[in-house]
Parts: structure tokens; sequence; C-alpha cells
């Protein structure tokens, strides 16, 4: 399989991006992870006063996300960043912007549901 390497600010060789976007990106991927966390644990710490079962979905939900994040990380270290898991078609940098550790373009995303 060919897949293209790091759609998002490409620089450089093969395109990968520079070091200045590739921090930029690992840093939008942490806030989004710690703001996660933060919520997970909020949750949990409220739990005497909130419905089990609805806190228990949101954290599920929470940390599936947090899973993806994780995953986009290693996308970046292995340089497909960027690129739809389906179609392998470079994902648009704003869909990046708003959902930084997503792995599918908007029609493939749309296909997988």
């Amino acid at each position: 399989m060919n897949t293209p390497r790091m759609a998002a600010g490409t620089g450089g060789s093969g395109g990968q991006p520079d070091l200045r976007r590739r921090h930029e990106i690992l840093q939008r991927l942490q806030h989004e992870r710690n703001t996660r966390l933060a919520q997970v644990t909020a949750m949990e710490s409220d739990k005497p006063n909130a419905n089990k079962d609805l806190v228990t979905a949101q954290t599920t939900a929470i940390r599936m996300v947090l899973a993806e994040i994780d995953a986009a990380v290693d996308r970046v270290h292995d340089g497909s960043y960027g690129v739809c898991h389906r179609c392998e078609e470079r994902i648009p940098v704003g869909r990046l912007e708003i959902l930084p550790y997503v792995r599918y373009c908007v029609r493939c995303q749309q296909v997988a549901l």
C-alpha cells in the first residue's frame, strides 16, 4: 500500500511536516487529551450526586476519544497523521483543526457511520 505521508502543514522532504508544525500538532493533541482527562476526573469525583449510568456512559465515551487522541499521536510519529484511513487522501487542514485526532475525511466518515 502506498500511503501518503503527513498531510497537515507539510514541508520539507517526503511530505513530512517541519518540526514546528509537528510540535504544534502534538501540543494540540496534548491539550485535547488534558481536557478529556479533566472531564473524566470531574465526573468521577461527582459520583454521589450523579446518575451512575449517565456517568458511566459519559466516561466511556470520553475514554474512547482519549484512545483516538493517543492513536493520532502515534500517527504523528509514524508520519501518517492527516491521511484518511479509508481512501488514503489527505484530510483537510480545517477538519484537523476542529478534530485533531480524526482518522477519516468527511466523505469517508459519513460512509463509516
